[in-house]
């Protein structure tokens, strides 16, 4: 039986575009409240006044751990309990190793590993002393496939999925349920720099999806019933490869 996420509260990082926006539409359509967490807090304002009264903005840097520290403060004053976490933040670096550039891979990893890790993290105590709760990653058809144009990128979500896997099982004992969603290619800002006739191609080959389907996808995991985890699910368009 699909359960009702109405009267539920989520946060979300990464909310102000692309995979967490289009989860903060689909969440508050479910009938959830939703905390959208990122950086731009002129963006968020702008964002919530649009999605209505059941949309919050909380302004944090997640690669700032004094900032990170004031995000569950922020979303219990003001929904008094959170249900659903989603660390969907994260950024994309491509291309050659021999090429590329350490600082630019430094700042990758902190924001797609040490950032997730750290949010998660700071939620957790006050859905263990509930005793209950939904987690959900967004992860990426490259933490299951190496893809060879991307290694630093792989690596991060490989270890993204060593975590939601050892996590799971450290606390499903608290009534707490973990999953990551792996989309391939998806139209957001990391593709931004697309030529339109490569971006036109792509989607007519059938090679990228929409965000509203990663989110389509990320409703389903969390409206299973309680005793059912959703540990992985893959979403691809037909039009890949991998």
């Amino acid at each position: 039986m699909r359960q009702s996420l109405s009267g539920k509260v989520a946060a979300i990082t990464g909310a102000a575009s692309g995979i967490g926006l289009e989860c903060a539409r689909a969440l508050l359509n479910e009938g959830a409240s939703v905390a959208l967490v990122d950086r731009d807090g002129a963006k968020l304002a702008s964002l919530c006044a649009e999605l209505g009264a059941e949309a919050f903005p909380v302004v944090v840097n997640l690669t700032d751990p004094a900032s990170v520290a004031t995000m569950t403060p922020q979303i219990l004053e003001r929904f008094g309990r959170l249900d659903i976490f989603h660390a969907n933040a994260g950024s994309y670096v491509g291309g050659e190793v021999v090429q590329g550039d350490p600082d630019q891979w430094d700042r990758m990893l902190n924001l797609n590993i040490n950032a997730v890790f750290r949010s998660i993290h700071a939620v957790l105590p006050h859905m263990v002393e509930r005793g209950s709760g939904d987690i959900v990653v967004t992860s990426s058809i490259a933490g299951l496939v190496p893809v060879v144009w991307e290694p630093i990128y792989t690596a991060s979500k490989h270890a993204v999925q060593a975590f939601v896997h050892t996590l799971r099982r450290q606390v499903v004992k608290h009534g707490i349920r973990v999953g990551e969603v792996a989309p391939g290619p998806v139209i957001t800002a990391l593709i931004a720099d697309w030529p339109k006739a490569k971006l036109d191609e792509a989607m007519a080959a059938g090679a990228l999806m929409e965000a509203s389907e990663v989110a389509e996808a990320v409703v389903f995991m969390l409206t299973r019933p309680r005793n059912i985890t959703i540990r992985d699910l893959i979403i691809l368009p037909n039009g890949t490869d991998l």
